[in-house]
């Protein structure tokens, strides 16, 4: 498949559809893995890290400055540090994370490129870094000309953050505060925020929340967010070769036929999403938007469950083995005028409508040939986010032309936020089927 257009979102130029959603809740639960989330995988996973280490350790900003102004709030409490929160803090302890996420060029680069392409946002100006992690961010800004980077982090690899602005005579500008963004103090409001908060499917480990308790607490009006807009893309797909290797393998074993193994072996390979690469060829439709995301106007709620129904026709004839989703990040200055914002907040509150043509997302927030983009789509450079994908137990022939619809709908664990509970339903020629899964 060949990219199109300068409406590059889900590499497919203007051919995508955006997807109507609505807010639902499901009863899906997940409980804590002995091994937590990325950790677990920490070998083909990347994850983000923010929050707090339970309160201990934290640093008061007043300490640090000689002169501030204490900004009066009517601030509600913050949630409370869990032990599934903990667990994800530790895991981001671990410098194979962080090693894993700075070689991926394509997402440092980009975020480099955002900052110093929005220098005027930055010089002399106050910034938040939100799960920094080993400071990277925090020091390109202060390389861009930030008056002060206020590094937060809640992970155990802020106290590496502080040694890593020492080395690099920052520590005058650069404050690296140890624990969540919930409970730190900041007594001076800021101008930018800048966050790498995009989990697998954009939204698993919940970080997003992180980011708009910063804005709520902390942006002025007007302020600039980075990365500024994000949008989730889903497409069915056609993956024979992975297919092959994990079940058709059983049949003929050195001769023996184990295809008794069969069903085992698409339980333990199928049962949970999965993190891999794929290509352009693999997609056997225009992708669709699940979700589009405005970092300015995004409410903490709307990230519990969202809701997208779906309709999609293959290109081609194949096997259909699932269904991939993947991400694009933006990184656009803070709009003019509230106005521009309108279709943004009209699909917030779930009143989108499913745009067969594209054209009701042609109303776009910036110059798409002017925006800068971080892309995770097939298509794209390769990242360590990859693709995500929610394969069935058994394929299903569609024939070129075919209509595949349903809908999708991706909730946070009541028991734990940060895992991701995933209900399909999609039906094709007549038959209908549900496919249930948590991303851990």
């Amino acid at each position: 498949m060949q990219s199109g257009g300068d409406f590059s979102n889900g590499f497919h130029g203007d051919h995508h559809r955006e997807l109507g959603w609505e807010e639902k809740q499901l009863g899906v639960g997940g409980g804590l893995s002995s091994s937590f989330g990325r950790a677990k995988r920490r070998s083909i996973r990347r994850g983000p890290r923010d929050l707090s280490d339970g309160g201990a350790n934290v640093l008061r900003v007043s300490d640090q400055l000689a002169e501030h102004k204490t900004l009066e709030t009517s601030e509600s409490s913050p949630s409370p540090c869990t032990d599934f929160d903990v667990a994800y803090f530790h895991s981001y302890a671990h410098v194979g994370i962080h090693e894993e996420m700075i070689k991926d060029r394509a997402r440092t680069d980009a975020y480099r490129d955002a900052i110093m392409h929005h220098q005027s946002f930055i010089q002399g100006k106050v910034v938040v870094d939100v799960g920094c992690g080993t400071g990277i961010l925090s020091i390109f800004c202060a390389q861009a000309g930030a008056k002060r980077v206020y590094a937060v982090d809640a992970s155990d690899i802020a106290v590496q953050a502080k040694e890593v602005v020492k080395a690099n005579g920052l520590s005058d500008k650069v404050i690296v505060l140890h624990g969540r963004v919930e409970d730190v103090q900041i007594d001076e409001e800021v101008d930018v925020i800048i966050s790498e908060w995009m989990g697998y499917m954009l939204l698993y480990e919940s970080m997003l929340g992180s980011v708009i308790t910063a804005r709520d607490r902390w942006l002025k009006p007007g302020g600039l967010i980075l990365p500024s807009h994000a949008t989730l893309f889903m497409a069915p797909v056609s993956h024979s070769d992975r297919y092959s290797h994990s079940i058709d393998f059983w049949r003929n074993v050195y001769g023996i036929d184990m295809s008794a193994m069969m069903q085992l072996a698409k339980q333990c390979a199928f049962e949970e999403p999965s993190v891999e690469s794929i290509s352009g060829e693999n997609v056997l439709t225009w992708p669709g938007v699940v979700k589009r995301i405005d970092c300015q106007t995004i409410q903490i709620q709307e990230l519990d469950s969202v809701t997208a129904k779906y309709r999609f026709q293959s290109i081609m004839r194949a096997p259909m083995h699932g269904f991939a989703f993947w991400f694009d990040v933006e990184f656009n200055a803070p709009a003019s005028s509230p106005a521009k914002n309108t279709s943004e907040s009209s699909a917030a509150s779930g009143s989108s409508s499913i745009s067969p043509s594209g054209e009701g997302n042609q109303k776009k927030r910036t110059n798409r040939s002017d925006a800068l983009l971080l892309s995770t789509s097939p298509e794209a450079p390769p990242t360590h986010w990859q693709q995500t994908i929610v394969y069935f137990y058994d394929p299903i022939d569609v024939e070129q032309d075919q209509v595949i619809e349903g809908s999708v709908t991706l909730s946070q664990s009541k028991e734990n936020r940060r895992f991701m509970n995933i209900h399909l339903e999609y039906s094709s020629a007549g038959r209908s089927f549900v496919k249930e899964s948590v991303m851990r």
